[in-house]
């Protein structure tokens, strides 16, 4: 694989496209012009786990970009479909790996593009600090595997993983994704959903039980109920997302659902806690805490642009 594109250039784009800029030819297709000058101007900064300055081509006009032979969909998975579709004809003889948060994305970039179609997910995280730097907190794999109705060969996944890692990034080519998929997505809804309503970053508080109030009780309730509703669909974790937690609790980072909230941002929710709930009532599994979080954050969403009741008679 020779040329990449990275669709999506904020904090975990911005690492992969760092990162393979020094070995392969990497796009980045970006939704702002601004954001695009910068990085042709200026390149891409590392700093944190690693330290590295790199140089790549950057574009927020489709008509610029050439065909590409891997391309890394990075945006959030609420803007899938805005962020694939102006390029999904680009990898004609290609593939796409979607590394985004939770579940539903695959199908949103198989339905589109049209070509081989990997399903991903990430452990590692970075904080954007500027359209060009980027600091990398924890350096963690990618787990990548075909996904199943674009009859992806598993040797592009290999093939894709062998370039991510020959980046000083750090791939695992599985040939079932989704048994590490589900250990992320359980972890991320946990944590993304506490810290979107505590608002607090993801810090040692979401791993402490040794006090009745401590947050880590609700953590850990959220992660137990999420691995039952997994067993219950037959999905055999490849990690334990507890232990997950307690080595992102140790980080201080910032979940995207917590940017989104303060920021008054549609959050990934329906992709993470809300995907869990939704696959728990399916199946008929009980899930009341995935589901309770899942509609407080939805009502949460709401009270940014309710107006109360216009027909309420003023006193």
């Amino acid at each position: 694989m020779k040329r990449v594109c990275i669709i999506g250039c904020g904090s975990i784009g911005s690492l992969y496209a760092a990162h393979l800029a020094g070995v392969t030819e990497v796009w980045a297709f970006v939704r702002r012009a601004e954001h695009a000058r910068a990085l042709n101007q200026d390149g891409l900064r590392v700093s944190g786990t690693h330290e590295l300055h790199a140089r790549l081509r950057a574009t927020n006009d489709p008509s610029l970009l050439p065909q590409f032979d891997f391309g890394i969909v990075a945006s959030k998975a609420t803007q899938t479909r805005n962020a694939v579709a102006p390029v999904a004809h680009l990898f004609k003889t290609g593939a796409i790996l979607s590394s985004q948060n939770g579940l539903g994305s695959e199908e949103v970039v198989a339905e589109m593009a049209q070509t081989c179609v990997m399903r991903g997910t990430t452990f590692m995280s970075g904080t954007r600090v500027s359209d060009t730097h980027v600091r990398y907190e924890l350096d963690t794999a990618t787990w990548m595997g075909p996904f199943e109705p674009t009859k992806t060969p598993f040797s592009l996944v290999e093939e894709a993983a062998a370039l991510i890692n020959s980046s000083g990034l750090k791939a695992v080519a599985l040939e079932d994704a989704r048994p590490a998929q589900w250990s992320k997505l359980i972890f991320n809804s946990s944590v993304n959903a506490v810290a979107a309503l505590a608002e607090l970053p993801h810090s040692f508080h979401f791993a402490e039980e040794g006090q009745f109030s401590d947050l880590g009780h609700l953590l850990h309730a959220l992660i137990e109920e999420g691995k039952r509703v997994a067993e219950g669909l037959g999905v055999k974790l490849y990690e334990d997302p507890w232990e997950m937690n307690k080595v992102g609790a140790r980080t201080d980072h910032p979940p995207s659902m917590l940017y989104d909230i303060r920021h008054k941002l549609e959050t990934e929710v329906d992709f993470l806690g809300g995907a869990i709930a939704r696959e728990a009532q399916r199946a008929g599994i009980p899930a009341p805490l995935h589901t309770a979080l899942y509609r407080l954050i939805k009502a949460k969403e709401v009270s940014w642009t309710y107006q109360g009741n216009e027909k309420a008679v003023a006193k």
